[in-house]
């Protein structure tokens, strides 16, 4: 694990130097076989996955304190023979809002903020209230433990963020510096599930659209950026993003994705089989992303 204590420009150098060979060597790591590699959705617009799932909202906290509920999902099984495929580190980028840099006004760090666990991550919270538009999302992650015969990760807590539909990442980004939505924790359940319920992002320039997260061990863990086990970013299927970016309101997200492909991006130019999410929905109704996930704990 690689000690992401560091201000915005080292995160930057960070994202630069990865090299492919080395990310490669990550995401085959645990590999046990080709059967083993769990293939979660098709690149290039591939034919959705359908699966069906359902979640419970889990109470208002600071990361680190107990949450009132649990949320559940389902998604793919990420397994073979015992053996499975650990998802690749990645950068937590220029906007991680945990701790580890700042913006303008000083240190960023909403993990010790009261209210931060919490399901329904649109709107800011703790104080500030904007709730940015967007298609509705709803992201549905499994963890399994690669330590732990790829047993579920129970209780584990996961810390996810993004941008919203025009490209802004909260609490960084230029006329949206005092809010902080999109942002939040959540603790897996019994069978290392959770639900966060979220805006689909847009793309900005020179990234395909992504969401970024962190896994933690226990809740409490979750509470300092230090003790996260695994950082690493999830995309959706071409398919999906075109429906979604046809829509009024993601037009320039449309512009930008013109300019950029799985294959020129800088984080999954590499292979992204492990980080693209299954979808299912529509425009109208929302949309559902599933991923099933393993981590080394």
């Amino acid at each position: 694990m690689h000690d992401h204590d560091h201000g915005l420009q080292a995160d930057l150098d960070q994202m630069l130097k990865l090299s492919v060979g080395r990310r490669k060597s990550l995401l085959w790591l645990m590999a046990g076989s080709a059967a083993a590699l769990p293939v979660l959705g098709c690149g290039g617009g591939g034919s959705d996955t359908t699966t069906s799932a359902s979640g419970t909202s889990s109470g208002s906290t600071t990361a680190g304190s107990s949450s009132t509920g649990s949320s559940t999902g389902s998604g793919g099984t990420g397994t073979s023979s015992g053996a499975c495929s650990v998802i690749p580190e990645e950068t937590g980028g220029p906007y991680p809002g945990d701790g580890t840099n700042s913006n303008s006004s000083g240190v960023v760090n909403v993990l010790t903020m009261s209210g931060v666990v919490r399901k329904d991550i649109r709107s800011s919270f703790n104080g500030p209230s904007g709730t940015p538009a967007g298609i509705p999302l709803t992201i549905k992650l499994k963890i399994l433990n690669a330590n732990n015969a790829c047993g579920n990760a129970s209780n584990f807590a996961v810390y996810l963020w993004h941008c919203d539909r025009e490209g802004r990442y909260s609490l960084y980004s230029s006329g949206v510096t005092d809010q902080n939505y999109l942002r939040g924790v959540q603790e897996a359940d019994a069978n290392g599930e959770l639900t966060f319920t979220t805006i689909f992002p847009g793309c900005y320039d020179g990234r395909m659209p992504h969401v970024h997260f962190e896994v933690y061990a226990t809740l409490a863990k979750a509470a300092n950026a230090s003790n996260r086990i695994k950082t690493s970013q999830f995309t959706f299927p071409m398919a999906s993003l075109n429906e979604v970016y046809a829509t009024t309101g993601y037009g320039t997200s449309a512009t930008n994705l013109n300019r950029i492909s799985y294959a020129t991006d800088n984080i999954f130019s590499d292979g992204y089989a492990l980080q693209l999410a299954s979808m299912t929905g529509n425009t109208t109704d929302g949309y559902v992303a599933t991923l099933t996930l393993a981590v080394v704990a």
